[in-house]
C-alpha cells in the first residue's frame, strides 16, 4: 500500500471534575488536545485527522502519555471515508472549522 490513507482519531473522555485537582487535570488535558490539533465534535469528544495508521498510532501514544489519574479516556481510529459517513440526526456540522484532507497551495 504505497499511498497515504487518511485516518481519523477520535478521543472520547469522561473525567471527574468535583475536586479542584480534578478540574485542573480536566482543563490541562482538554487544552493539550486543542494545542495538538484536535477539534471538538461534541463535549468530551475530539477528533484529529492523520495521514496514515503509523501517524495515528503515534498520536494515540501521545494521548496515552498525557493520560489523567482518574476517569475514562478512550481512542478510536477510523478511516476518513468512514468518518465522512457520519449522519446528523439532529444538528448540523460546524462550517466555520476547516478540517479537511484538501491541500492548500499559495502561489
Amino acid at each position: 500500500m504505497g499511498k497515504n490513507r487518511f485516518m481519523r482519531i477520535l478521543v472520547m473522555f469522561d473525567l471527574p471534575s468535583i475536586r479542584a485537582d480534578q478540574r485542573r487535570e480536566y482543563r490541562i488535558f482538554r487544552k493539550w488536545l486543542i494545542k495538538e490539533g484536535f477539534i471538538m465534535m461534541q463535549e468530551s469528544i475530539y477528533s484529529k485527522l492523520s495521514l496514515n495508521m503509523n501517524s495515528a498510532n503515534l498520536i494515540i501514544k501521545n494521548v496515552k502519555d498525557r493520560k489523567t489519574t482518574e476517569g475514562i479516556i478512550q481512542t478510536l481510529v477510523i478511516s476518513e471515508r468512514q468518518f465522512n459517513n457520519i449522519e446528523f440526526i439532529v444538528g448540523t456540522p460546524q462550517k466555520e472549522i476547516i478540517d479537511s484532507t484538501e491541500r492548500v497551495v499559495i502561489i
